[in-house]
């Protein structure tokens, strides 16, 4: 007896000197290994994500589940290869924002439409609460033969806002003829144009020059894009904090590769994707502090709208959602379904204010 007791206790300690030096994965055989990849580096709020999920999911699963990270283009380099990748297993996890998957499900572009999200807490709200994201699940399962699964949505960079080299802009006026850096997707060239600017497609890496040279005056990024790019020293100066459009993170994975698992794992793994998404809400709003105060310091001009302001930009895109709803496949039906789960939240987190500042 006592030396089964001794032997249980020196097993125990093993293990716990085991968790300790290598973490859970240390001490157990893993049994299920997933590939991971974002398109990005260890500076952005995806590796961020993954980094929780990764930690969480090996702790919880006690090492039977073992995530593998490959950050930048090591697996694939473009939404659509990426997206193929899951849909074959050759990726099991991958991230991608709502133009990335455009070309695919052309029904993500809903996230990029202006001013339906109103702030950090209505668009978390919506997106953690789980059934506007739900939907877009069972469209994509269907649309990708069962093989593609979204699992969460989170954040990537903040918001999108209007920025520009020429002049301080504090109404959708002060865009006309501005030449606005955008990705080749439709809906943000119809936003650029509804707004009275000039929308040119310009690949990001050669954005920089581009702000140099005049081939662009503008573009509609978040701010840690733009001081992580360097954007200040190729003359962008003028941000305006319009909030158009929250930068949505649109993670999937290998639909049988998830299905294979039995229920507690996929607990497990859904858990993971929660924690996930929660770090990605979180890291851009710290990372954002430095940004503008790096922003301020390379003499940026920092705008932010009033309400009124911000209701006449609202009212000058309104063009862009009709466009979305007659041009994008079931673009009606999402379109509602964002506007109803924002509706939704705003009542919710109103009433939650209502009752708080008493």
């Amino acid at each position: 007896m006592i030396g089964s007791n001794l032997l249980r206790t020196a097993s125990a300690a093993a293990l716990g000197f085991a968790i300790l030096a290598g973490g859970v994965t240390a001490a157990f055989s893993a049994e299920i290994t997933l590939r991971a990849t974002a398109n990005s580096n260890e500076n952005d709020e995806d590796y961020d994500g993954l980094i929780v999920f990764k930690d969480y999911v090996e702790k919880a699963s006690n090492g039977a589940v073992e995530v593998e990270l490959f950050i930048g283009t090591q697996l694939c380099s473009k939404g659509d290869e990426c997206l193929q990748g899951i849909a074959d297993g050759s990726i099991d996890i991958y991230i991608s924002t709502s133009g990335g998957a455009a070309g695919a499900f052309p029904y993500v572009q809903v996230l990029d439409l202006p001013y339906l999200l109103s702030d950090d807490r209505i668009a978390e709200e919506v997106l953690s609460e789980g059934s506007f994201t739900r939907a877009l699940r069972e469209r994509i399962l269907a649309d990708s033969g069962g093989k593609i699964r979204l699992m969460t949505i989170g954040n990537t960079g903040g918001w999108r806002n209007f920025a520009n080299t020429q002049k301080r802009v504090q109404k959708p006026e002060d865009l006309a003829g501005l030449k606005i850096r955008t990705v080749v997707a439709d809906l943000p060239q119809e936003l650029v144009k509804a707004l009275g600017a000039s929308p040119t497609p310009i690949p990001w890496p050669e954005l920089f020059t581009s702000f140099q040279t005049g081939v662009v005056e503008g573009s509609k990024n978040g701010i840690t894009d733009i001081m992580g790019m360097k954007f200040t020293d190729a003359g962008l100066k003028y941000l305006t904090l319009d909030g158009h459009a929250y930068m949505g993170a649109l993670w999937y994975m290998n639909n049988d590769r998830f299905m294979e698992m039995d229920e507690n794992m996929r607990r497990v793994i859904v858990d993971g994707f929660a924690a996930l998404q929660q770090a990605t809400f979180a890291s851009p709003k710290r990372k954002s502090i430095q940004a503008f105060q790096d922003f301020a310091a390379a003499g940026g001009d920092l705008y932010v709208p009033t309400p009124e302001e911000k209701e006449a930009f609202k009212e000058a895109a309104a063009p862009v959602y009709d466009w979305f709803k007659a041009n994008i496949r079931d673009g009606e039906a999402v379109y509602d379904a964002l506007v109803e789960a924002a509706a939704a939240a705003d009542e919710k987190i109103s009433g939650s204010a209502a009752l708080d500042i008493k």
